[in-house]
């Protein structure tokens, strides 16, 4: 039987805030220790041990979902939480500067209200309570050794912090080129996030396209576009899986589903949101990103919201991709 990695007891040395719930931080390893060494796409587990513990409950319709774990003196219980992350540092950055990147939106759990690790997360200070334990491994196969090996087109397709493992695939592949081993893929990410800044890397994958040291083309898009970013011609607009749907001649996945009935009386005084309509940033045409994407030569990869990854399947299926998406 294997030994069991040890836990060891990192620290946040850095912290960009994004939005109110979406943040880029940087832990460093336990001293005198190295991380281990790691693909790009692979994922470690993170703890704290003041989180707000939660329960998953049943309710009498079946429903399924989770809750706070209340004392009897109807206090949330405090206690350590374990999660694992995708790394959105490349390899090459950890082997010359130590640390692990992560990207990490805050979970919210029940009543819009945060718990669980991603908010104890989100209050470290990396010059005070800046420990961060983790299990000193790192696994996973949604690397492109694994998942692409061969293949002459690579489709990404990441929601949110679903960028993370691309983010790190994207950083190794130029730095890789600039030292001498290109590849010889072509790749393809469209991201989608709320809001232009909490665009993770925007500025970074817009200069590793620019450069095109790898054949690359980055897709970036806004879900709720501010009057700013209705402005700016490099963004797209609309869902990354309704962009994909839209470039392969698909209608949105909101006019494919059946109306849904009325909310309940007590739901109806919140704000119903319009679904952005797609568009393509102009310098990335519709034609262009379809060469790019023969089914017989092309492997979509997803990583993010789950029912976004399940869209991007079923389009996948539909079009005749092979499809290929991050598991924990």
């Amino acid at each position: 039987m294997p030994n069991k990695p040890p836990r060891r007891t990192g620290h946040v040395i850095y912290r960009e805030s994004l939005s109110p719930v979406l943040e880029i931080f940087r832990v460093a390893p336990e001293k005198g220790t190295k991380f281990p060494a790691y693909h790009s796409g692979q994922y470690i587990a993170l703890s704290r041990e003041n989180c707000k513990l939660t329960k998953r409950i049943e309710t009498d319709d079946g429903e399924k979902r989770y809750e706070y774990d209340m004392d009897d003196h109807g206090n949330i219980r405090l206690g350590k939480v374990t999660h694992s992350y995708s790394i959105a540092s490349a390899p090459y950055e950890t082997k010359a500067h130590g640390y692990l990147e992560f990207y990490v939106g805050l979970e919210v759990v029940v009543r819009e209200l945060p718990g669980r690790l991603t908010e104890s997360l989100f209050q470290v200070d990396p010059k005070g309570d800046n420990k961060l334990h983790y299990v000193d491994r790192i696994t996973g196969g949604f690397t492109l050794e694994e998942r692409a090996a061969g293949i002459k087109n690579v489709v990404m397709v990441g929601t949110g912090t679903g960028l993370a493992p691309f983010v790190s695939m994207l950083k190794q592949l130029h730095f890789d080129a600039l030292h001498g081993t290109a590849s010889e893929a072509r790749y393809t990410l469209f991201h989608a996030n709320r809001t232009a800044p909490e665009l993770g890397y925007h500025k970074e994958l817009m200069a590793i396209e620019a450069a095109q040291r790898v054949d690359f083309a980055y897709v970036p898009s806004v879900s709720r576009p501010s009057p700013r970013d209705e402005k700016d011609h490099r963004l797209g607009k609309g869902r990354a899986n309704n962009i994909l749907r839209m470039i392969l001649g698909m209608t949105t996945k909101e006019e494919d589903q059946p109306k849904a009935d009325p909310p309940p009386a007590e739901d109806r005084s919140r704000p119903v949101r319009s679904v952005t309509p797609p568009v393509l940033p102009e310098h990335h045409p519709k034609d262009e990103l379809l060469e790019k994407m023969n089914p017989a030569t092309t492997v979509i990869l997803t990583c993010g919201n789950p029912l976004v990854m399940d869209d991007v399947r079923y389009i996948a299926e539909t079009n005749k991709y092979r499809f290929e998406k991050e598991d924990w």
